[in-house]
């Protein structure tokens, strides 16, 4: 029985092609791979990565962390400043007995506050340092004065971490990655004035992935240096971003949203697919609300909650598609775009496949 429009389709080649070559870049480069997991929410996804050489995984929230270390993975970060309440404190403790668990402070205060909540329990904590995206974390020399509050409130230390999120923009993959690469190596600095070991440097994200990993000072491997580890999340699927970034080619792209023509008019076609099923995220940068895989010059012009308005240039050659085609929609954001389904349809031999989507809504 076909699968209804709009759903979510990936090409499980594309998908191992593209965690298996992560890996292989990471492994060349000596530094480890913590994929963030908050992109696919998928069991089947995070078992391919722990199986290609993934350490663990990143989550952005406890309940993701619950979700897949409740079915096997037993190394979590939460790459997030958490601010503790008794409730996810005793979260916290229950998932430390069944595995590795380590989250993310950006303040004296709340380092000292989960000190008091989960000092004792093997919980880690990584200190949060801004390199640039001046979203959070704490600047790179203050990090010293977190670690030391988390570690006299009993809290392992684990290392520092950064999301180099202003890489997210055209031409700014390089600058951000030496932002990312410069704070982390001053923070590290910071700590250990501070008294305290630094075991871990992480960092990394899918734009900046390649110049991360491109690293002429790289430290790793070495006797008596931290351990080094990217958290990208988006290159196991790719999206429209990643695609005008130039970071992926449309051959990488192994998540679509198929989606049917409904209406057609001079120059437009319109699809079932709208927000709810594609996500709303547009890029201040970004040419459309997303792209057909297989018409590069088509973009999503208008979208609303069940409408996707397509349209092509003037002039261009391409074929519009009939009324009651099916055409495959790249969304601008793929992490949210998965967050909107239950499942993610896998295209393989013999037919198609649901992988449930484990950790929707997982956002506490």
């Amino acid at each position: 029985m076909p699968v209804p429009t709009p759903y979510l389709r990936v090409d499980l080649e594309r998908l191992r092609r593209n965690v298996r070559r992560a890996a292989e870049d990471a492994a060349t480069a000596r530094v480890r791979l913590r994929p963030h997991a908050k992109t696919h929410k998928s069991l089947d996804v995070a078992r391919l990565q722990l199986a290609s050489g993934a350490v663990g995984l990143t989550v952005a929230t406890v309940g993701e962390a619950e979700v897949f270390m409740r079915n096997g993975c037993t190394d979590v970060l939460i790459a997030y400043p958490l601010w503790l309440d008794q409730d996810r404190a005793l979260r916290l403790r229950d998932l430390a007995d069944l595995g590795r668990v380590a989250f993310g402070v950006d303040s004296v205060e709340a380092a000292a506050r989960a000190g008091r909540l989960l000092g004792g329990s093997g919980v880690e904590v990584l200190v949060e340092v801004d390199s640039g995206h001046h979203r959070t974390g704490v600047l790179p020399e203050d990090a010293g004065r977190v670690a030391l509050a988390a570690s006299r409130s009993g809290l392992p230390v684990r290392g520092v971490f950064t999301f180099p999120g202003h890489g997210y923009a055209p031409g700014e993959a390089a600058a951000a990655a030496l932002a990312e690469r410069t704070a982390l190596r001053a923070a590290a600095a910071s700590l250990t004035a501070a008294g305290v070991e630094v075991r871990l440097l992480s960092g990394g994200s899918t734009p900046t992935l390649s110049a991360s990993l491109d690293d002429p000072d790289s430290i790793a491997g070495q006797p008596g240096a931290p351990e080094r580890e990217l958290r990208p999340g988006v290159y196991v699927f790719g999206d429209a971003q990643q695609w005008e970034l130039g970071v992926v080619e449309p051959a990488d792209v192994a998540l679509t949203c198929v989606a049917t023509v409904v209406s057609v008019r001079e120059g437009h076609v319109v699809l079932d697919a709208g927000s709810k099923a594609l996500g709303a995220d547009r890029a201040t940068w970004s040419t459309g609300f997303g792209r057909l895989l297989h018409d590069p010059d088509a973009r999503v012009v208008q979208l609303s909650e069940h409408h996707a308005v397509v349209a092509w240039p003037e002039g261009g050659t391409a074929r519009r598609p009939r009324l009651g085609e099916l055409v495959e929609v790249v969304p601008n954001h793929v992490c949210a775009a998965v967050n909107l389904a239950d499942h993610l349809w896998v295209q393989e031999a013999g037919g198609m496949r649901p992988w449930p989507v484990a950790a929707r809504g997982a956002n506490a």
